[in-house]
């Protein structure tokens, strides 16, 4: 017996992976040749002002929905789950949090769904029935065990990976995921080693994340994306995505580096639309069920990323649908700096 581990509630497993996310943007025909030339997504189908894309490594049909929209963000989330009944008891567990959604017929590539909003203001939906990908005759990949022939268009985006959102209350949304779906906490960040969290890193099964939730800049804001990424196959793959980007007059916001937390190779650019999407290798894989979660009091030996790269004030600032964020005060900026620096 491990002596000493900690008790700790019954795990859940009943949220399988995120499914498929829909962003909203001003300006869906840019954003549709984005993410299929630069990005290498395929489209599916369009329907009205949405057009539905997918990964090559992506075994549903479709994991992304463009929608043109006043302003750019997250109009949902989607969450799949492991059968017909773990739905029906995420449903119950999320009515009796005291959150009351509403039934959907459901969409391209999936069924029935219950949508419901978080308490960090985020739209988001739990579904099980999913239509999967049946690949034409020039996409069947040469080996059964995956669902499509490798694209090799653009940065060749593998399978969707995770999602980092904004809250005013960082404790209280990572409750709530854990408490109705079961998101494990695997790292979070409290700077200075006390006060306000910050920053949760949190996964459905073994992954470093599936669900980032990140302290929202503005005071009034809600229901903001921070990032949507996509995983590529290996680190080489995010340096040439780096080619691809400066290639095409991409902005690269952030990276190629390393991240500390999760320990995930990254690059961040922004769409067309103005959504903030990364591309992501590798993570730490967590395979032991008492994993304590790891708390960040600050960066290690004052480096923001792993190697040391700095973070652009932009990273901390900017998200979708984009809002004017207040200064920090003299004496906020100079606690930032001392927490850095321990």
């Amino acid at each position: 017996m491990n002596k000493t581990s900690k008790f700790h509630p019954e795990p859940l497993y009943d949220v399988s992976n995120l499914g498929h996310v829909e962003l909203n943007t001003p300006d869906l025909a840019a954003s549709v040749r984005f993410f299929t030339e630069v990005y290498g997504l395929d489209l599916v189908t369009t329907q009205g002002d949405s057009a539905y894309l997918r990964a090559w490594g992506d075994h549903d049909l479709t994991s992304l929905k463009l929608t043109q929209a006043r302003q750019a963000g997250a109009a949902h989330i989607g969450w799949r789950v492991m059968s017909p009944q773990a739905l029906e008891r995420r449903v119950a567990a999320l009515k009796a949090y005291g959150v009351e959604g509403k039934w959907i017929d459901g969409d391209v590539g999936h069924g029935a769904a219950y949508s419901f909003i978080a308490p960090s203001g985020h739209r988001m939906e739990v579904y099980y029935e999913a239509e999967k990908y049946v690949p034409a005759a020039d996409k069947k990949p040469y080996l059964p065990n995956q669902p499509q022939k490798f694209s090799g268009r653009g940065v060749a985006a593998a399978r969707i990976d995770h999602i980092n959102i904004l809250t005013q209350d960082v404790v209280k949304t990572r409750e709530f995921a854990d408490q109705t779906m079961g998101f494990k906490l695997r790292e979070h960040l409290i700077p200075g080693g006390q006060g306000e969290e910050v920053g949760a890193w949190m996964s459905l099964m073994n992954k470093a994340h599936d669900l980032a939730i990140t302290k929202e800049p503005s005071p009034t804001a809600s229901g903001r994306l921070h990032h949507l990424a996509y995983a590529v196959e290996n680190r080489e793959d995010v340096l040439r995505a780096a080619d691809i980007f400066m290639e095409n007059d991409v902005h690269i916001e952030f990276g190629p580096a390393k991240h500390s937390r999760t320990q995930g190779f990254f690059l961040y650019v922004y769409e067309p639309g103005g959504n903030r999407i990364e591309v992501f290798s590798g993570g730490i894989h967590i395979f032991t069920p008492d994993w304590e979660p790891v708390t960040w009091g600050t960066e290690v030996k004052g480096r923001s990323t792993a190697w040391g790269l700095g973070v652009p004030e932009s990273f901390h600032k900017y998200a979708t649908p984009d809002v004017q964020v207040p200064e920090a005060t003299p004496a906020a900026k100079a606690a930032a700096m001392a927490a850095l620096s321990e």
